[in-house]
């Protein structure tokens, strides 16, 4: 049985991966409007892997006799100025994100729920996967500069990483 609090930090957290996944969306159609094919197919697929984050949330507050509740989202931007700005805004998010799950971890370790803290370990994991993944991908782009050859190159990359990423997920991303 899940503690209220921890159940409450569980459903915030809910949240925070639902709204990834709409950010991640967002940026797919920003994307695919101008042009930029690979990003926007690594964009839904960052938008669906986040969606089954969300889920896995759901199930485990479900199974622990907690209630999972699906609450309004916060709209996400719809534009960007430059591909660039958008990743700078994908990493920042993943942090942001890390601290939210260092955060419940926090509060499982205080409260002694050494079940949910265990559950968790896979988001630290995933966590720290995520943000070396955006910030591998800013260094790129910073190397790229305002060569356009070098976004053509880098679009065609990163469509790849988008394709690993959908054969890991079980195909679960937009073509």
């Amino acid at each position: 049985m899940l503690l209220k609090n921890i159940e409450t930090a569980l459903n915030k957290q809910i949240r925070i991966e639902a709204e990834s996944s709409q950010i991640y969306l967002s940026m797919a159609c920003w994307a695919e409007v101008n042009g930029l094919e690979g990003i926007a197919q690594f964009m839904y697929a960052q938008s669906d892997e986040e969606r089954l984050h969300m889920l896995k949330l759901i199930k485990y507050v479900n199974e622990r006799g907690g209630h999972a509740q699906i609450t309004d989202l916060k709209a996400p931007k719809t534009s960007y100025e430059t591909f660039k700005g958008m990743f700078e805004e994908l990493y920042k998010h993943e942090v942001f994100v890390s601290d939210s799950i260092n955060e419940l971890v926090h509060i499982t370790f205080q409260e002694k729920d050494y079940a949910t803290h265990n559950f968790l370990q896979w988001y630290v994991a995933e966590q720290i996967e995520e943000e070396a993944t955006a910030k591998s991908i800013l260094d790129k782009i910073n190397l790229i500069g305002d060569d356009k050859g070098g976004l053509y190159l880098f679009d065609r990359d990163i469509q790849q990483v988008a394709a690993a990423s959908a054969a890991t997920n079980g195909g679960a991303a937009a073509k």
